[in-house]
């Protein structure tokens, strides 16, 4: 008895509090009447600006965590869209040399460009070829567009390439409607633009006309296209033209290359070399004379 009473003590406060619960839900359901409904109405006035205050917060901190996820989606399509941009352009290039290289039967290697300074005059780029796949310096360096640069230095597996774009490179050249001989160089100013001199004035040179590689290059096959004509004037007290070529294949836009494993006939590469030594020689011997005549005027 004295449990019983124990355990009523601690629990009659619970109790009475369900059965007024119990009865309060009781008559909330079952009377539904004027006066509940407006107090419910009441209610509902009082307490939904509150709601829409939280409601508006929690909007808001759904629409942030909507829009910083947009942005990683964007983010992320943008770097696909670049990276599918990336691999299209590389199948169009790789579609062009496998045309290329059904058009040609000179022996030669592929080459990926993987390091480029276009930033000075003295420019070079470096492919993954070299000594290993039979690379040498002085080979021609070509893609399906044309001309690019010519092989200078190999170790086992890299070339570093001298292009077109540096004030060291010389090729001998033929503007081909014309079937007229220069000289193609850069002039180390203006950024993916050549310069073809030696060419007499009289010739009717035309913009669009097509500059390829002279049968007497010496290094590059004849015909491979150079640059073609952008702007053709005849410097004051000059009687050939300054010929200005936009390249066929522009440095920066190269990404693969043909290196064409020919090689110069070393009898007359020593013997053009000797003639040109001697000529230095020749040219220092007059430089010397002169000199000499002009201190014996001035003694005299």
């Amino acid at each position: 008895m004295a449990l019983a009473q124990q355990v009523w003590e601690r629990s009659r406060d619970y109790v009475v509090l369900a059965v007024l619960l119990i009865i309060g839900i009781t008559i909330f359901v079952s009377k539904n009447g004027p006066a509940l409904r407006a107090a419910r109405a009441a209610a509902l006035a009082v307490t939904a600006p509150v709601e829409g205050v939280f409601e508006r917060g929690a909007q808001f901190r759904r629409s942030l965590a909507e829009n910083e996820r947009l942005r990683m989606e964007t983010a992320e399509l943008s770097a696909e869209v670049a990276r599918l941009r990336e691999a299209s352009a590389e199948n169009a290039q790789f579609r062009a040399l496998l045309q290329f290289e059904d058009s040609t039967d000179v022996s030669r290697v592929v080459g990926r460009v993987v390091a480029k300074d276009i930033t000075e005059q003295t420019n070079l780029m470096t492919i993954d070829v070299g000594e290993r796949d039979s690379v040498e310096a002085g080979m021609p360096v070509i893609n399906e567009r044309g001309i690019v640069g010519r092989v200078v230095l190999t170790s086992p597996n890299y070339s570093v390439v001298m292009p077109h774009q540096n004030t060291q490179f010389r090729v001998p050249a033929s503007i081909e409607a014309l079937e007229r001989e220069g000289v193609v160089r850069w002039d180390g100013a203006s950024f993916d633009q050549l310069t073809m001199e030696y060419v007499v004035k009289t010739e009717p040179v035309e913009s669009g006309m097509l500059v390829v590689t002279s049968p007497f290059s010496g290094v590059f096959p004849a015909g491979v296209p150079i640059g073609r004509v952008d702007t053709a004037y005849a410097a004051a007290g000059r009687n050939d033209y300054i010929i200005h070529l936009e390249p066929a294949a522009p440095i920066s836009e190269v990404g693969y290359v043909y290196v064409l494993r020919v090689r110069p006939d070393p009898e007359q590469a020593i013997l053009e070399a000797r003639t040109r030594d001697s000529l230095r020689i020749e040219r220092k011997q007059d430089r010397l004379e002169a000199l000499l005549e002009q201190i014996a005027a001035d003694d005299e």
